[in-house]
């Protein structure tokens, strides 16, 4: 064997750790004291998976709070504030800040990513260009995946819709929307599913931001999922009128996304951020709970979405500490719960995007990260990072644990 991690635990079972053989790359071996003379790790009872999984983020608007248009009161104009500046972006300047917070993504413990990519006139493709060639550079640590979308409007842009077409020929596999920011929201929901269907990938939306439960779009969603059998295959973002219902419609609505396969990836930094913003006290939190979406049938992700632009002007890329505070705003505080918090995180974000070789498991790339934990919901309630990770089997991370150095 090429490596082995001994004294490790796995989150479906911390009760009893167990030893991980590597060889070429992959998993070849779960067992307690496994017998192998290899170089070796030792995890000391520490909690070992199989990486992070960032489901929803912007990577190619990350890092432009300090060149954005200030905000208008208690509005956000966060699109047109982005949209002044994207003439500025090219492929360099995207490529470079992009990195920075993948970087710190990776040092988190992420392995998998999904990122969005804004395609208009405003942009071309040199946001795309800059992330293909950050995914190709960062495969030794990270495998990325490009979710391509019309931010803006699709039916009122027609050069989205070109764009869109172009990057899906190019290879781009997932395709989302943005249907509040078009004059024809069902039209825009609509066109992606053909298109969806054209070029058979997979579909990620931005859907049901708002403030009030008026106007959903995720029952024309569930509709279309059902209609064309893309069960499965389906994810929104957001959600944020999902919390505005009360529990018995939240139910309802529940079974119905749960019903037709589509997944929903909760956000809770950037949700936090922009929503209430029609209120001066009281303010409604506006993050749709995930845990009693998961507990009536459907699957959830947790995920950064935006850093440190006008969506987010904050964030650091660790995933564990989104968790942490999605569990914070819910009072989610039984262990139960904590740890399916750290399920979307790992297994659950991983079915979102249809991952069939993630976990800890035979045959499996050796991607795993030691979390400074011994179980997940020890990690999410006292959001305990990583020490160190493996890509492949080789070391991609380490990051020391603080010592107190007393008198």
């Amino acid at each position: 064997m090429d490596l082995v991690i001994r004294n490790a635990r796995l989150p479906a079972n911390p009760e009893h750790p167990v030893d991980i053989g590597v060889l070429g790359g992959k998993i070849v071996a779960i067992e307690a004291n496994l017998a192998a003379d290899a170089p070796h790790y030792d995890a000391e009872g520490r909690l070992a998976c199989a990486g992070l999984i960032e489901t929803h983020i912007h990577l190619d608007k990350t890092r432009i709070i300090d060149r954005c248009p200030p905000e208008d009161g208690r509005n956000a104009n966060a699109v047109p504030r982005v949209a002044a500046i994207k003439h500025t972006f090219t492929e360099a300047d995207v490529y470079q800040r992009a990195s920075t917070t993948l970087e710190n993504c990776i040092k988190h413990g992420t392995m998998r990513m999904r990122t969005h990519v804004e395609l208009d006139a405003g942009v071309e493709m040199r946001s795309f260009d800059a992330l293909e060639k950050l995914r190709r550079d960062y495969a030794w640590a990270i495998d990325i995946e490009l979710c391509v979308f019309p931010q803006e409007g699709l039916t009122n842009n027609p050069r989205s819709d070109e764009l869109l077409v172009q990057a899906l020929k190019r290879g781009a596999r997932v395709i989302g929307a943005a249907p509040n920011y078009d004059p024809d929201k069902n039209g825009q929901v609509h066109r992606i599913f053909d298109l969806a269907r054209e070029y058979d990938a997979d579909i990620d939306m931005h859907l049901d931001s708002g403030n009030s439960p008026a106007d959903m779009d995720i029952h024309l969603v569930c509709e279309l999922t059902k209609k064309y059998g893309l069960g499965g295959r389906v994810a929104v973002g957001h959600g944020c009128k999902y919390s505005t219902l009360p529990p018995r419609d939240l139910r309802a609505l529940a079974s119905e996304i749960a019903g037709a396969g589509v997944a929903v990836t909760v956000l809770p930094a950037t949700d936090l951020y922009m929503m209430g913003r029609d209120q001066y006290h009281s303010v409604r939190r506006g993050v749709a709970d995930a845990n009693v979406l998961v507990e009536n049938g459907v699957n959830c992700s947790i995920s950064s979405n935006n850093i440190l632009n006008p969506f987010t002007p904050m964030g650091d890329g660790n995933l564990i500490r989104i968790a942490n505070m999605q569990a914070n705003v819910c009072q989610i505080g039984e262990a139960r719960r904590l740890r399916e918090c750290f399920f979307m995180l790992t297994d659950r974000s991983a079915r979102l995007m249809n991952l069939k070789d993630y976990g800890i498991a035979v045959g499996n790339p050796a991607d795993i990260v030691i979390l400074d934990a011994a179980t997940p919901e020890e990690a999410i309630a006292e959001i305990r990072g990583p020490l160190v990770a493996f890509k492949r089997g080789a070391r991609t991370v380490t990051r020391p644990r603080a010592e107190l150095h007393r008198p």
